[in-house]
């Protein structure tokens, strides 16, 4: 027999209550509950009483906690017709970078090595599923401890693997039966990293490698970079240094070098162009990278070209270029090989030779090409919006503003060179000073996070915030580079992937000027890199710009997921809309997030995140 009570409210909402009534009183307990307090906390109410107020002050207001947990709410209510949360992937996904299929690329008709190239114009298996780490994957030691060991479980290298790497890049030893240790470059190198350093300096005519920046070396492309030992050594000579690598189904050279927290990017050339704008580089390196530079009627070395600065550095070490050298010479009584006489053409002049180890330098003499009829064609038209576009049989950049010589290069960039980019230095420098700003409020923000879930890392001595958890970060939008400056200019221990999304304005070039790493990519698609490579993610503006170009917002958060490690950060920069789209999203994808209202007038917000470590 009914009670009264239930007799009355029957007569006030009927034998059902709406949906809508039971949704108000919901958020009306909740109300109750955030007024009088609760005892429980999360890792992001942590943060209220550490972070400092400069803009993120009225980030929990009630209001917007209201809204917040209201869509929760809502979306909880819809019962059957609920999206649940994203499952798992198996385990064959481990270690899955897609647009890398080469049964499917054989099956489209690609051939002459394409089918081991990126093609994400080709059909796609999409499976929503989130790519779970390897059973023995553990979090990585803290920086710079990280870069000489890692846990084997973490990377898709078997221990014949390891023990069968010879090379001067690839030299390592196994301390215990889950770790791989790398030679120190604090202590004795007994693989000769710094020697052959030294060795290249000493070619091109520099005292010592110390000299590099000196003489106008800060960025260096590393073609095949083995374990990474020789970008490794370069970063600690403050050098930006990129290594590039094909994508390796089974043990890769970019996937241990991003362990390793060194930066590193799939990719390569057998088709395609780079991702990178001309004149980017002031040296490419390439020791034993299994390329045949003189093929395709030298169509690699022609690239090459486009991405050196002028006065700019090709060092090629390798056993097969002396061999091939020799018997040339000893065929036709000369000293020229076909890879000599078509780096003349390319106006290259052969520096040094020693050994095994080649140095040639690109010209800084733009006339060079034109005088000479007959070679190779000078480039039409603009060069400048370059994404994955066919090798060119001719040569980029001669009539560019950048084309300035790599030893009179200014540092930073002067206001010439701005407004060579298009840009006024009054509005370079705000953009500066913004990013000083919001780095010190990122920073506020993330550290008593970190430390709240993680104190200490077993074996670890007290590490200094946030060192023990980013060193690997992606700016997703990085507009001119001012996160990367601002991360520097602090002296934070972490370096920037800067990415120029397609569609946005191009401000890779100024990006590569200001001796940043950085490439043009299209977020429509999935990032040439492996699983678990990224501590930290930033992006401002991208949802909107991706809502404009008719992408997926959840296809990208997926992709959001793959690359980032268990228990990496994300933090999104956007208005108001975009935001709360994706704090419904995320959910899903079962990452921690809250919404902070910056304390400007405007509807930008911040969401962060956390990605939680799914344990098996």
């Amino acid at each position: 027999m009914r009670s009264p009570l239930l007799n009355k409210l029957s007569t006030i909402f009927g034998p059902r209550p709406p949906l809508n009534w039971i949704l108000l009183c919901l958020v009306c307990v909740f109300l109750l509950i955030a007024l009088f307090g609760s005892p429980s906390s999360t890792a992001f109410d942590a943060v209220t009483s550490s972070a400092k107020p400069d803009i993120y002050t009225s980030y929990r207001k009630l209001k917007e906690q209201a809204r917040n947990d209201y869509l929760e709410l809502k979306s909880i209510s819809l019962g059957a017709n609920r999206i649940n949360d994203v499952g798992l992937c198996g385990k064959e996904r481990e270690n899955y970078v897609p647009c890398y299929n080469i049964s499917a690329n054989l099956l489209a008709g690609l051939k002459d090595g394409e089918e081991f190239d990126r093609h994400c114009e080709l059909p796609q298996e999409h499976q929503y599923c989130l790519v779970r780490p390897p059973k023995e994957y553990k979090i990585p030691l803290t920086w710079p401890a990280g870069r000489d060991v890692i846990w084997s479980g973490n990377v898709k290298l078997t221990k014949d693997q390891f023990l069968s790497s010879g090379s001067m890049t690839k030299r390592l030893m196994l301390l215990e039966e889950n770790q791989i240790a790398f030679h120190s470059e604090d202590g004795m190198i007994v693989d000769g990293v710094k020697d052959y350093s030294h060795l290249i300096a000493k070619m091109i005519g520099l005292g010592s490698d110390t000299e590099f920046h000196q003489a106008g070396v800060r960025t260096v492309l590393d073609i095949g970079c083995g374990f990474g030992s020789f970008g490794a050594h370069l970063l600690s000579l403050k050098l930006m240094a990129l290594c590039l690598a094909a994508y390796e189904p089974s043990g890769s050279q970019v996937q241990l070098a991003l362990e390793r927290g060194l930066p590193a990017v799939i990719g390569n050339f057998i088709s395609k162009q780079l991702p990178f704008p001309s004149l980017s580089y002031d040296m490419v390196h390439c020791a034993q990278c299994g390329i045949i530079w003189d093929s395709k009627d030298g169509l690699f070395l022609i690239e090459i070209d486009r991405l050196l600065k002028p006065g700019g550095y090709f060092v090629l070490t390798s056993p097969t270029t002396q061999q091939q050298d020799s018997t040339t010479s000893a065929k036709k009584g000369s000293t020229s090989s076909p890879l000599e006489e078509f780096t003349k053409k390319l106006c290259w002049s052969l520096l040094a030779q020693q050994e095994e180890t080649f140095i040639w330098q690109k010209t800084a003499d733009s006339q060079c090409y034109t005088s000479r009829q007959g070679e190779i064609p000078v480039c039409k038209g603009n060069d400048m919006q370059m994404y994955y576009q066919p090798l060119a049989r001719c040569i980029s950049g001669t009539t560019s503003h950048r084309w300035v010589p790599i030893n009179s290069k200014y540092d930073p960039l002067n206001s010439t060179e701005l407004e060579f980019h298009g840009l006024q230095p009054d509005d370079f420098f705000e953009d500066s000073d913004f990013w000083k700003l919001a780095l010190r409020n990122y920073w506020s923000l993330l550290s008593p996070l970190i430390f709240s879930d993680h104190p200490k890392r077993p074996g670890d001595d007290d590490p200094l915030p946030p060192y023990n958890m980013v060193r690997n970060v992606m700016d997703m939008n990085a507009h001119y580079g001012g996160l990367s400056a601002a991360l520097m200019e602090a002296s934070k221990a972490v370096w920037v992937m800067n990415v120029v999304p397609v569609g946005a304005r191009n401000t890779l070039p100024l990006i590569h000027d200001r001796g940043f790493a950085g490439v043009l990519h299209n977020w429509c698609e999935p990032f040439p890199t492996y699983p678990r490579t990224y501590d930290l993610l930033h992006a401002n503006g991208l949802l909107s710009h991706i809502a404009s170009q008719k992408c997926s917002m959840f296809e990208l958060l997926l992709e959001m997921d793959r690359i980032l490690r268990p228990e990496g950060w994300i933090i999104l920069s956007d208005t108001l809309g975009p935001i709360e789209k994706a704090r419904t999203l995320v959910a899903q994808i079962r990452w921690e997030a809250r919404v902070i209202d910056l304390q400007n007038g405007s509807d930008q917000r911040l969401l962060v995140c956390q990605k939680p470590f799914l344990r098996k």
